[in-house]
């Protein structure tokens, strides 16, 4: 007989996978495979070009457009350096709350989400509840495209709401900023530090296109917010550098100056136009830079490039999920998610989920019980509304 696992035990399974957006998530994807199989729900893996993670997608309910998806990433962030009081991949009970790695962030929802489709099947449902699950979100939500393109691709009908269940305690958001990153390469010209004037010192050039990071931030919060940008929490573009490295010595000009450099951009701002001003900026740099030395330059790639989600006039998707939960209220957030590619590729996207964002990414990450059964009441209405 095949045993059906309720959404606390799913949660449990699913945290006890260390799916590490830096480490492989088919451990997990092999369980849930398996646990839709055994319930009759077949599934469609999306793997990534390297063979070591994967997306995965099933649809439950007669093949008809007006569904509705579920989605959530499997993968998690690190706990490196992080002082847990408890094992992160494992669920621990204390007081109200439930800790573990992915808890609030988001293996809750996805562990809702299964036990959904599952009751799905077996109560029938004549609207269809369809489930994805992605990889790499973490690290700039790069597994959700390949595996939307597959949805569509696969001919399964499109479901008239995208429900992306990222922490938002169970409110409805209805917009959150684009993300773009670069990975940046600042190439210097070694000399003894005391002929500066003929070298080029790739940290000290590379802090220039950091410090032009700090105006622009500066100038962003001194204009006026456009309306639509307003509710934002800063309600503009951000521009941030997390992380540097670079130099052999402190007596040698740096050869190597490396950094990613991230934008949130509020919907009333195309990325790209942010893309042409981080350009002109490089250009300009990097020509100081080679009229000292020409072998010396500023190389950049794409890191990720993630489309913001923009608030929709009689969305399907909000109308549904304010319908379940009651929330009339105007949220959005200045994280971003998968709902904005979801959108991007046709579908009516919005952002409900059980948990507070402030959890996530924290050490002792944790969910409250009060939440988590505010999700499965939230499945339980869903389930009534596709029935």
């Amino acid at each position: 007989m095949t045993t059906t696992l309720d959404a606390r035990t799913l949660m449990e399974r699913l945290i006890s996978y260390p799916t590490v957006s830096r480490d492989s998530n088919l451990d997990l994807i092999d369980f849930v495979e398996g646990y839709l199989s055994d319930h009759g729900i077949p599934s469609t893996r999306v793997p990534d070009e390297t063979g070591t993670k994967a997306a995965l997608y099933a649809h439950v309910g007669p093949q008809i457009e007006g569904g509705v998806v579920l989605s959530g990433h499997t993968d998690v962030v690190p706990i490196d350096g992080q002082a847990w009081d408890t094992d992160p991949f494992e669920v621990v009970e204390k007081g109200d709350k439930l800790y573990g790695r992915g808890t609030c962030d988001m293996k809750g929802f996805d562990a809702l989400s299964i036990w959904a489709l599952v009751e799905a099947k077996k109560r029938g449902v004549t609207r269809p509840l369809q489930l994805a699950l992605s990889y790499d979100e973490e690290v700039g939500c790069t597994g959700a495209p390949p595996m939307i393109d597959a949805i569509v691709a696969s001919g399964l009908p499109q479901a008239s709401a995208a429900i992306i269940g990222e922490p938002s305690m169970m409110k409805v958001v209805t917009g959150h900023k684009g993300g773009i990153g670069f990975d940046v390469h600042v190439r210097g010209f070694e000399v003894h530090s005391s002929l500066i004037h003929t070298g080029v010192n790739a940290i000290m050039f590379g802090a220039k296109l950091i410090d032009w990071c700090n105006e622009m931030n500066a100038i962003n919060a001194a204009k006026d917010p456009l309306e639509m940008d307003a509710g934002f929490v800063p309600p503009y573009t951000t521009l941030h550098v997390g992380m540097v490295s670079g130099g052999t010595a402190h007596n040698i000009t740096a050869k190597d100056c490396n950094f990613v450099l991230t934008f949130r951009a509020v919907p009333g701002e195309p990325g790209q136009h942010w893309v042409d001003l981080f350009e002109a900026k490089v250009a300009e740099i990097e020509a100081e830079m080679q009229a000292i030395h020409p072998d010396t330059g500023i190389d950049y790639t794409r890191k990720f490039d993630v489309p913001g989600l923009k608030p929709e006039v009689e969305g399907s998707a909000e109308q549904l999920v304010r319908q379940i939960t009651g929330d009339n209220a105007n949220n959005v957030v200045s994280y971003g998610t998968e709902a904005g590619q979801f959108q991007e590729r046709g579908y009516s996207a919005v952002i409900c989920g059980p948990g507070d964002i402030a959890q996530a990414h924290q050490p002792n990450e944790f969910i409250t019980i009060q939440q988590f059964k505010a999700g499965e009441a939230f499945m339980e209405r869903l389930l009534e509304t596709l029935a």
